[in-house]
């Protein structure tokens, strides 16, 4: 972790924000990055023919893996042939998790030859011959013509091949929703999700909110979760047209859920919890055109940086600014981004073809500014899963591992818990047991249904969010925090621990009887310094291994797990090295 992202955290840890919103909610921006979605090759010499402006007379060679494949042509295959084509679009398919990518034209050493109009159009005409074999859909995301030595236009056609997977498990992406206070973002998800712009009073921003006083006041101080759909033609599925959540998911082969964090510093444990519990996959860090990086706006992209969670940037009222206003606020968030602490290179997202570009290139350097709301929905359509099948499978192969973020009580259907499945699997009747308590014991339960995205499911796969029904298991035994894991593991617990970590920021100096409230995972809790290796005192920017000690209950952590803490000002990242593992019943003894 570079020491440089200390400096996001210098001068921003006061609190701030910019003016209420006004106006119409017309325009919103969003992108991705440059990169390109294989690995780097070697360019061709002399067979540059030409090309248009910002068209690459090549792409980086074809990928064995992912999701990307390129495609010369498709044209009246045989029997044998088109089987073959078949089996490889599923491969494509079970590595994008339901998406694949087909470039068409294109050789798989990545040069654009491109095809005439007459062989373009019997190409798609097989590839949808194989969709269709699959059990997929295909969706037409651009055309690109190149430009060589011949007088027959020749195009290269990219197109989006999308199924619901074998097991009826949608693609689920979570993107944690980033920005300072009124910047914006309840009302932008709730134009999204909703289907209806803004009346300019906050109405689209009413059903995100879980509390009188956030209504009252309109600034969130929980967090809330949203979910937008995409169909297998890559068509918006929201509540416009779907009266339930469970509607939305049955007609969705794609699921966006926008975890909508609070932007008031008074709030900000709440969005750190976010961001270290809930997993996000990506974050969308929202930007006030008329108020630019005011107020947490720094702090979030540095929690964003520091956990390295990519992050793409959406511009917000941009209908009640003039236009130099909002290119000041463009120009300035691209000089953060291309400082030391930062270190991307922003993409501007003017048009469908940037925005197309943006999503399929985010994993490699994800960092965008732009303007309108269908280039953000665009741009969340062709958005891929930033782990691959492989990784998937190898996290369900490992023993069953629930972390516990929420708990409630729901009337006739007894306790609830809320979070997220590390790994494993995990099914209805499942017997499993949750700690640690105080006394650093674990507890047997049993899983009686299972609700994802607020429909029912019988099956929970690593990685993927949801709420567990436990029946008349007493509410008062949980705490958020607690794992819930397969009896087999034989889980382990401790009070102290150590981490290696980075001082992002603190005013004085970092030393031995501090106290911070550390964030590992869904842990959230107050540990005091026992111990700076090798040094007296850390300043910012400083490294060190540092050990730890919880000052209230004993807590389940691993080895290599990412670590924030926080004091006031004072910030810090790291990861686990060493826990002191205590055995179940001993934390008494230990002294809590």
């Amino acid at each position: 972790m570079d020491s440089r992202v200390s400096e996001l955290f210098g001068g921003c840890c006061r609190p701030g924000g910019g003016p209420a919103m006004g106006g119409t909610l017309k325009a919103r921006g969003a992108g991705g990055s440059s990169g390109c979605g294989g690995p780097k090759g070697k360019k061709k010499n002399g067979r540059n023919r030409g090309s248009k402006a910002n068209n690459p007379p090549y792409l980086p060679p074809e990928a064995e893996d992912g999701n990307i494949e390129y495609k010369l042509k498709l044209v009246n295959p045989s029997q044998y042939r088109f089987e073959h084509l078949v089996t490889q679009m599923k491969w494509r398919l079970q590595e994008g998790r339901g998406e694949a990518v087909y470039q068409i034209g294109v050789e798989d050493n990545g040069l654009l030859v491109g095809l005439a109009e007459e062989e373009m159009r019997a190409s798609l005409k097989t590839l949808h011959r194989m969709a269709e074999k699959v059990g997929a859909d295909i969706t037409v995301l651009r055309e690109r013509e190149v430009d060589y030595d011949s007088d027959v236009p020749r195009k290269i056609t990219e197109v989006l091949v999308r199924k619901v997977p074998d097991n009826q498990q949608f693609l689920d992406l979570r993107v944690a929703v980033l920005g300072n206070v009124d910047s914006g973002k309840s009302t932008l998800l709730g134009v999204l999700t909703q289907g209806e712009l803004d009346n300019g009073r906050g109405r689209a921003r009413l059903n995100l909110f879980r509390h009188l006083h956030e209504i009252q006041s309109g600034r969130t101080s929980s967090i809330s979760f949203e979910i937008l759909g995409f169909n297998s033609k890559g068509e918006v599925v929201n509540y416009s047209d779907s009266r339930t959540a469970e509607e939305i998911c049955e007609s969705s082969s794609k699921m966006i859920t926008f975890i909508d964090l609070a932007g008031h510093h008074k709030y900000l444990h709440t969005t750190i919890f976010g961001l270290t519990s809930y997993c996000p996959d990506c974050a969308l860090l929202l930007v006030s055109a008329n108020t630019g990086i005011a107020g947490t706006t720094r702090e979030h992209l540095g929690l964003a940086l520091a956990l390295k969670v990519p992050f793409f940037i959406v511009v917000s009222k941009v209908d009640l600014c003039a236009k130099t206003t909002v290119e000041r606020t463009v120009r300035q968030l691209e000089r953060v981004l291309k400082q030391p602490g930062c270190h991307k290179v922003p993409m501007l997202v003017t048009s469908e073809d940037d925005a197309v570009t943006a999503a399929q290139q985010f994993a490699q350097s994800p960092n965008v500014s732009g303007e309108s709301l269908d280039l953000l929905k665009v741009f969340l359509n062709i958005l891929p899963p930033l782990t691959n099948s492989k990784e998937q499978e190898e996290l369900m192969q490992q023993l069953t591992e629930f972390q516990v973020d929420e708990i409630y009580t729901v009337p006739e259907v007894g306790t609830v818990v809320g979070g997220t499945l590390s790994s494993g699997i995990c099914r209805e009747g499942d017997q499993l047991v949750v700690g640690p308590t105080d006394d650093g014991c674990f507890l047997e339960l049993r899983v009686c249904s299972i609700q994802r995205n607020r429909s029912a499911c019988r099956v929970l796969r690593a990685g993927q969010a949801a709420t567990l029904a436990l029946g008349d298991f007493d509410r008062a035994l949980l705490r958020k925090g607690m794992v819930m894991v397969s009896p087999e593991m034989n889980p382990t617990i401790c009070s102290v621990f150590e981490a290696e970590i980075v001082l992002l920021f603190h005013a004085t100096t970092f030393r031995r009887g501090f106290q911070v409230t550390v964030h590992v995972g869904n842990v959230r809790q107050t540990a005091v310094v026992e111990k700076i290796h090798a040094k007296d005192k850390l300043r910012t920017g400083e490294k060190a291994v540092v050990r730890f000690r919880f000052l209230k209950h004993p807590e389940y952590l691993k080895v290599g797990a990412k670590l924030l803490f926080r004091e006031g000002v004072t910030k810090g990242i790291g990861h686990v090295t060493d826990v002191q593992a205590i055995a179940a019943g001993e934390a008494q003894a230990n002294g809590f």
